[in-house]
């Protein structure tokens, strides 16, 4: 019976993280420039006294998709889209860098550049990117930031600075808890400047909003269905204790 009994655990545990996984990326279906989080389950023997007769399944990292999301056009000067591949290098709320493709950008009131999500975004020199105050601002397509200060004629064009974008290989990333990605080393990465960005434009959540409930309805009949397992074990249990004790 303790067979039976810890496969339905583990395939109702299993379920459960897969639902919470799941269900994390439904709530971030709108959310700008977000990646969908998958579990991978790997199968481990128990070790201990005796032959190793038991597995048991570990959810050894979450896995994370990385395809682009659909580029929606805004028209609005200070959002950013990354053209193929790459990311935006932002600062965390620890003051360390990761990256993110959240372009949706403002100007707070110190003047420092952040996306949707209050995160600084760095500049070129490895520090956050601060605005002057001006008439207007334009973002290149290299993540040059030019404005036309105060008081100047419109042809007049200032470099303030450029937003740092970094290509580093999807396998050279892992997400964080906060949502961002960070080098696998820990360390800040280099600047590349074949990264290109889209002005006046935004990428939407790669979440499928249909799939992620169809997943939503499996992993709950799953739980069901290994929890009533767990049942079926602890009936037979019950029905084999009385047939020993009427002998």
């Amino acid at each position: 019976m303790d067979k039976l009994l810890y496969i339905a655990m583990q395939g109702a545990m299993n379920a459960g993280q897969a639902q919470a996984t799941n269900s994390n990326n439904l709530a971030n279906a709108n959310t700008t420039g977000f990646k969908a989080d998958f579990d991978a389950f790997i199968s481990k023997p128990v070790y201990g006294p005796g032959f190793a007769t038991r597995a048991y399944s570990l959810d050894e990292q979450t896995g994370v998709d990385f395809a682009a999301g659909n580029l929606s056009t805004t028209g609005r000067q200070l959002d950013i889209a990354v053209a193929g591949k790459g990311w935006i290098a932002v600062q965390n709320e620890q003051g360390e860098e990761a990256y993110t493709r959240r372009g949706d950008l403002r100007i707070d009131n110190d003047g420092t550049l952040r996306n949707g999500a209050g995160q600084a975004v760095m500049g070129a020199g490895g520090s956050p990117v601060v605005i002057p105050q001006n008439q207007s601002l334009t973002i290149a397509k290299d993540g040059s930031i030019s404005i036309v200060p105060l008081g100047q004629a419109a042809n007049t064009l200032a470099l303030v600075d450029k937003i740092k974008l970094v290509n580093p290989g999807e396998e050279k990333l892992q997400k964080g808890q906060d949502g961002l990605f960070y080098s696998r080393d820990k360390q800040a990465l280099p600047a590349d400047s074949s990264v290109e960005v889209v002005s006046g434009a935004l990428e939407g959540s790669n979440v499928n909003p249909v799939e992620a409930m169809v997943n939503m309805i499996q992993y709950s009949r799953n739980f069901e269905a290994n929890t009533k397992m767990m049942k079926v074990a602890e009936d037979l249990d019950r029905s084999a204790s009385k047939l020993l004790a009427q002998n």
